[in-house]
């Protein structure tokens, strides 16, 4: 296989999070003076969590910015450690990379403790490690998440169109795509339009994706 690793976003692409994430900030929202929707929520989305919170504040939210953070956080760690809501096929994906011999890396904005909960629940073997928004690198759009993700596995910048990158929000396909990953766009759980967005493919769901799957999208991309 050309194919030499591929990263993983977390929400909306490996689980369908984003429900607990606005749960989350829904009843904080409401608890607390503030004013929040749907439409606000989706437009967080795959940003991180600082970010939402200030917009939460912005929108009425009496409490600070760090408060509605550890609220939200700890909302989406109960919700997942009853039930990580992993996106049908996902699985296979993972086990279909890990008998080929292919590594995964998690590439999130999400907290240490929500990245390992995933990782913990996740098929055996199936991650080499993760980036996660507490490490000390630039966040999405910033293309270093990605870049650190191919350092762990020591992978050059310049084999980054061997690696498949796995994303659905903007923010990320922007942060795969200029690391140089191949990026595929995961569409069918995020309600933002993506289709202008920086990937190189889109795919809705996982039904019949598999390591040889991911390879065809590296060869297709570099000319092979």
């Amino acid at each position: 296989m050309m194919l030499k690793a591929v990263f993983w976003d977390m929400d909306g692409t490996l689980i369908d999070s984003e429900p607990y994430w606005h749960a989350g900030e829904m009843e904080i929202a409401k608890a607390n003076g503030g004013y929040w929707d749907q439409e606000l929520a989706w437009a967080g989305s795959g940003t991180p969590v600082p970010q939402v919170a200030q917009r939460m504040v912005d929108h009425g939210c009496q409490l600070s910015v760090e408060e509605i953070g550890r609220g939200m956080i700890d909302y989406v760690a109960r919700a997942e450690a009853a039930h990580m809501p992993w996106i049908d096929g996902v699985t296979d994906v993972l086990e279909s990379l890990v008998a080929a011999g292919i590594p995964s890396v998690l590439v999130t904005t999400s907290p240490r403790h929500l990245a390992q909960g995933l990782i913990d629940q996740a098929p055996a073997g199936a991650f080499a490690g993760f980036i996660c928004g507490d490490d000390d690198v630039e966040k999405k759009p910033s293309p270093e998440p990605y870049l650190a993700a191919a350092r762990l596995l020591g992978i050059a910048p310049e084999d980054m169109r061997y690696c498949a990158a796995m994303e659905d929000s903007m923010s990320g396909l922007k942060s795969a795509a200029a690391s140089g990953a191949t990026t595929i766009a995961q569409t069918g759980y995020i309600q933002t339009d993506t289709s202008d967005g920086p990937q190189f493919a889109s795919i809705s769901s996982y039904d019949g994706v598999t390591a040889a799957t991911l390879d065809a999208f590296v060869r297709s991309r570099v000319g092979a």
